[in-house]
């Protein structure tokens, strides 16, 4: 099976042991882990060593969380030194990072998918339309009392702000993504969603700004995708746009599962593929 999970922030003892009864159906299953594992490199490194001796083929791609530097943070690496580091542990376990070649996963049905790992950021374009500059969505979200806490932690370097940083990853993932033949399906699996539509669904919409960019929704519409697979919003949904499924699969905070509690914290994927119209 094909199975996915974001958000497992285990910091938060309950959701270390969620992690820890995470087990595969199949020898062959895989894991896609769509970022924000946790914010420290030993409990990232944790999760990394369990789950790849239990899961065929782990996938991974960055969150935010993954990223921050906080002053009680042992490792002190930014930005962009701070993710290589992430992707140097993930490929000693052997897990396909946004910096590896794509995975090929067979199906049951005979079916072959490509599973594309993109690392992107956000550069504050899923703004209200009443504000024209970054800088004054970020003030309407403040009035608004959000604020996330990227502002204080997510650190760039070498780049001058998470602005220019997102635009080096959309160019980096475009040139990826066009060297896919024609004729695979493929899964996207990113952190953030890739279109806006899903933003809807927040509570407080303000914090849409940090939650992606404008320049994504184009992927999703690129021949042979089929599903975009997403975290970050903490508002498990599956929905179907313009034939594309957008899948958001995270567990998110104690307080959030345990409100919203499901049968399975991993999201099966085959299933959800294979009964639309392109698998049948």
């Amino acid at each position: 099976m094909l199975l996915a999970i974001s958000d497992l922030h285990v910091s938060y003892a309950a959701n270390r042991a969620i992690v820890e009864s995470l087990k595969p159906s199949t020898p062959n299953d895989w894991l896609l882990l769509a970022g924000d594992i946790a914010e420290q490199e030993s409990d990232f490194i944790w999760v990394i060593s369990l789950l790849t001796r239990r899961f065929a083929q782990v996938v991974w791609t960055p969150g935010n969380h993954e990223l921050w530097c906080t002053p009680r943070d042992n490792l002190k690496l930014p930005g962009v030194l701070r993710y290589q580091h992430l992707v140097n542990i993930c490929q000693q376990h052997n897990v396909l990072t946004p910096e590896d070649g794509f995975g090929h996963y067979h199906m049951e049905n005979g079916k072959t998918l490509t599973i594309a790992p993109i690392f992107t950021l956000y550069d504050y374009s899923f703004r209200n339309t009443c504000d024209y500059t970054p800088d004054q969505a970020i003030e309407r979200a403040r009035r608004c009392g959000v604020i996330s806490s990227d502002e204080f932690f997510l650190k760039t370097y070498p780049h001058k702000n998470i602005i220019d940083w997102c635009q080096e990853r959309i160019q980096y993932t475009e040139k990826r993504l066009n060297t896919i033949p024609d004729g695979e399906d493929i899964v996207l699996v990113n952190h953030f969603p890739l279109i806006r539509k899903p933003l809807e669904y927040l509570r407080n919409t303000e914090f849409s700004i940090w939650c992606g960019s404008e320049k994504t929704h184009q992927w999703t519409s690129r021949k042979g995708v089929r599903m975009v697979v997403y975290g970050h919003l903490h508002i498990p949904n599956i929905k179907n746009f313009q034939n594309v499924i957008h899948l958001e699969v995270s567990l998110g905070y104690p307080r959030e599962w345990r409100r919203n509690r499901r049968d399975s914290y991993l999201v099966q994927l085959d299933a959800l593929l294979k009964h639309t119209n392109e698998y049948r």
